[in-house]
């Protein structure tokens, strides 16, 4: 059994995917969201920073057992990008972006709604 805290960071991930996944309705596509560099493009990438950031403070906190069930390239995998988006601004590879939105995003919040439902 996870501690609150570890469940409350595992909400704000799914949380932070619905909001991309907003993002994205409001532009019709990734790639249009992608293209508004000033609105779309800025939100997305830091929601994906958050996500990397919840998934540091699990690491960080020893919730080994809860990070367990995530796929281990999702969790390495955002936090390269969150430090490449937070370095590298912009040279961020938009294919790169749009390639974890589509791919590795659904996994992830299937991972995250997995966990939430076991807790309830």
């Amino acid at each position: 059994m996870s501690n609150q805290k570890a469940l409350t960071r595992i909400e704000s991930i799914g949380k932070k995917i619905g909001f991309i996944h907003e993002v994205i309705d409001e532009y019709g596509s990734v790639e249009n969201a992608l293209a508004d560099e000033a609105k779309g493009r800025a939100a997305i990438l830091m929601h994906l920073t958050a996500i990397a950031e919840q998934f540091d403070k699990l690491l960080h906190n020893g919730e080994i057992e809860i990070l367990s069930n995530f796929e281990k390239e999702d969790i390495k995998g955002s936090y390269e990008l969150r430090n490449f988006i937070a370095h590298h601004y912009d040279g961020v590879d938009l294919y790169i972006v749009e390639d974890v939105i589509k791919e590795r995003l659904p996994v992830i919040q299937s991972t995250v709604d997995k966990i939430l439902q076991t807790q309830k």
